[in-house]
């Protein structure tokens, strides 16, 4: 993201964090590569404001990958929550324990996520939102509203998020094992789609964060994923089958092995459907054979 783009306030917004959290990405770190730049700067300018950002999208499109891009952008610290049927209030609020100070037993409370990100400032991810069970998230409605506020149910503490606290979560919708969100819920985020990647801009990605640096070899698995994409948008492949963390491992896999046995590794064999993965076999002998 090219921060010089976006508007004078908004770019000073972005500074003024960075000066004051002065968080460094990791070294390992990848920045997010966009289709669209107006996809990155307008979430970055909602971000800006404060506003709880939704990305939907299919699975490995790199909604996770957008998020930690923009935390590194605003240099803010990031708390996550990675959503399952089993999330309860003490994963993302906290927990009491039984510790030893001093010589004696003194029961303490651990903050979770939700609760240091407000406290302190920072940036908090909810990954697979509409995993999660639908009772389980009205307790962070007046976290998520204008209040930016919770009544800790464990303490009785009543915790106001600081200013720069912005929510960023993901969702896939119609995939297995998940709810439709809460319209109640929806409504306190700005939604943007985040759409797989194509062309030109899947080539830099998969050179970018692949170990294969054959270009050749990298073009053909840009037209892979073009005709698995093509299949998936027609409702004949499931989307895990075009999932870009997918053609990933299967680049990876393909420094050392035969492409074809890549892609039955990292790809086809995720399938459970037998003529899904027929097709998915057919298209890559169609390129790699």
């Amino acid at each position: 993201m090219n921060i010089s783009t976006l508007p004078q306030p908004i770019h000073a917004i972005i500074e003024q964090r960075k000066q004051q959290f002065q968080y460094a990405a990791p070294e390992a770190f990848q920045a997010y590569i966009a289709q669209n730049d107006d996809l990155v700067n307008d979430a970055a300018v909602a971000v800006a404001l404060g506003k709880n950002i939704l990305l939907k999208g299919p699975t490995g499109s790199g909604k996770t990958k957008l998020a930690e891009s923009l935390a590194a952008q605003f240099g803010q610290p990031v708390h996550s929550i990675n959503c399952s049927v089993d999330l309860d209030a003490e994963a993302m609020l906290g927990f009491k324990t039984i510790v030893e100070k001093d010589e004696q037993t003194q029961i303490e409370f651990v903050e979770g996520p939700v609760i240091q990100a407000m406290k302190n400032g920072h940036l908090l991810y909810i990954d697979e939102i509409n995993m999660a069970k639908p009772e389980t998230l009205p307790i962070l409605n007046g976290v998520l509203d204008y209040r930016r506020q919770i009544t800790n149910p464990f303490t009785g503490e009543v915790v106001t998020a600081k200013p720069s606290f912005t929510v960023m979560a993901a969702v896939n919708e119609g995939y297995a094992g998940t709810a439709p969100m809460n319209e109640a819920l929806k409504n306190r985020f700005i939604v943007f789609d985040i759409p797989y990647i194509s062309g030109g801009v899947l080539f830099d990605v998969l050179k970018q964060q692949s170990i294969l640096q054959n270009d050749s070899l990298l073009r053909q698995f840009v037209s892979l994923s073009g005709d698995l994409t093509s299949l998936v948008e027609s409702g004949r492949l499931p989307e895990e089958a075009s999932s870009i963390r997918a053609l990933l491992d299967a680049c990876d896999l393909a420094l050392y092995i035969p492409p074809v046995r890549a892609i039955e590794s990292a790809i086809a064999g995720k399938l459970d459907d037998e003529r899904e993965k027929a097709a998915v076999r057919n298209i890559a002998e169609t390129w790699f054979a």
